[in-house]
């Protein structure tokens, strides 16, 4: 019996561990698709038979994930019980609640985008040597980081189309592994360019480019630490 309650108690722990995922928020806490409104740590539940992007509260394992569904205004942590149903990075469950939520700033959008950009800058250059308009769009959306002028935005926009040049190129290239991603490098550094000029999708699709260059994981951490305040 020496072993039986450290056992019980790590069983009970498994048990009773809650499940967290994300998910993105309009303001005012509002879901993007349908009109429920959500209040934080109350339990909500969707009764009778889950369907996929239909019937349930969806989510995403990943704050990655949760980019490519919704670019809202909060980031929001919550924990889900009951059933549910998955497909791929998604997630639809019959019960959920929200937990905590971080207001998703587009100081943030630059940040992850600069980010995603720079951890796969050294594929493009790699490919591509001498040619500097990714890493100039780069330091372009930092500028605006900096300091977030008119004129530092127009400057980033124009470094975007500069890096949207690269990326072309690059994606004319053979579809070799390199070349491909060599292309996501480049496209990550146009929209970090173009978030920081105002555009409101910069941070997802670039965080979308450098998953494809196996960054998916670097780029949920970076999340996560950002909302926790780790990152400034």
């Amino acid at each position: 019996m020496r072993g039986f309650w450290p056992v019980l108690i790590i069983k009970l722990y498994m048990k009773t561990k809650p499940i967290l995922r994300y998910k993105f928020l309009r303001t005012g806490l509002n879901s993007e698709n349908g009109n429920h409104k959500w209040t934080k740590n109350k339990w909500y539940k969707v009764d009778g038979k889950l369907v996929m992007c239909n019937s349930g509260f969806h989510c995403c394992r990943e704050p990655y994930a949760a980019f490519t569904y919704v670019q809202g205004e909060i980031l929001a942590e919550v924990e889900c019980r009951g059933d549910h149903l998955e497909d791929g990075n998604k997630e639809c469950w019959s019960e959920l609640r929200v937990v905590k939520t971080y207001k998703w700033t587009k100081k943030d959008s630059v940040s992850l985008a600069v980010f995603a950009a720079e951890s796969v800058l050294g594929n493009y250059e790699k490919e591509y040597p001498g040619d500097l308009r990714p890493r100039q769009a780069i330091q372009a959306a930092k500028k605006v980081l900096f300091s977030d002028t008119a004129e530092n935005r127009n400057a980033a926009w124009r470094a975007a189309g500069s890096a949207w040049s690269a990326s072309e190129s690059a994606k004319s290239a053979e579809s070799a592994w390199s070349a491909e991603s060599a292309w996501s490098a480049s496209e990550s550094a146009k929209s970090a360019a173009r978030s920081a000029a105002g555009s409101a999708w910069g941070a997802s699709e670039s965080a979308w480019s450098a998953a494809k260059s196996a960054a998916m994981q670097a780029i949920s951490d970076w999340v996560r630490q950002r909302i926790e305040g780790k990152l400034k």
